[in-house]
């Protein structure tokens, strides 16, 4: 099952007791629609306040009802801030999480003098002009198979800290920065921290390079963790 939603008022995907989450949203109109009680395998946990512009899932179900039917019966009672526009059959040991191939996040920000109203929520506002060829130029040395612990928040529980990131770039749209990273995995807060850090070395607050940040695996030499609100998960791939 595919499905994109707003997560504003979330407390991210995974549940958790007495907080709105996307997951248990999503159960509770799969009880309505196929009368069961569906365990959802994740392709990721988007954190509080993380959109997703697709996000997958699977759950096994004895319902027979088509697809197309099922899609339109979740839209039916879901919640305004998330839809699902996607699902299909699967073998029966596909794992939305194991058998994903990688990922790709976006993180927007709003680099106009004043703020948006249309984009609270939706894009991290930076007043400050942004050079987006510099940060371009930063973001090319994520690319690579790293031990990147320096970009990892604390509390992660992961065995290793290594990850390859195929691509990662910075690109202009208008008054829209856009910093784009495809990887086969992220650490918990990665993209934030890796956007966070360009942002700045970009004002001069950071004086070394990234390479020379990951190669020390040390978080305090890495920036700060960028605000939840500009963060979408974009893609996700599989076979």
């Amino acid at each position: 099952m595919t499905l994109r939603y707003d997560g504003s008022s979330f407390h991210g995907w995974q549940f958790q007791p007495n907080c709105r989450t996307v997951e248990d949203e999503l159960k509770k109109a799969i009880k309505r629609i196929l009368g069961e009680e569906a365990k959802l395998q994740s392709c990721s946990r988007t954190d509080a306040g993380v959109h997703a512009n697709m996000f997958c899932c699977n759950f096994r179900t004895e319902a027979k009802r088509p697809t197309d039917k099922i899609i339109l019966g979740l839209n039916a009672v879901l919640p305004e801030d998330i839809a699902v526009y996607g699902c299909e059959e699967k073998e029966a040991d596909f794992h939305a999480r194991y058998d994903c191939k990688g990922k790709e996040y976006v993180y927007k920000i709003w680099n106009g003098t004043q703020r948006n109203p249309f984009l609270s929520g939706y894009a991290l506002h930076f007043p400050q002009p942004i050079d987006e060829e510099k940060l371009n130029e930063f973001a090319s040395e994520f690319v690579g198979t790293y031990d990147f612990s320096s970009f990892c928040a604390s509390g992660c529980t992961v065995k290793s800290m290594t990850r390859t990131v195929y691509d990662c770039s910075v690109r202009r749209d208008g008054e829209l920065v856009l910093f784009s990273v495809h990887g086969d995995g992220f650490l918990y807060n990665m993209v934030r921290i890796m956007v966070g850090t360009l942002l700045d070395m970009h004002d001069g607050k950071i004086d070394e390079s990234v390479k020379s940040i990951i190669t020390s695996k040390d978080r305090n030499r890495a920036g700060v963790t960028a605000p939840a609100c500009g963060l979408y998960l974009n893609k996700v791939f599989y076979e």
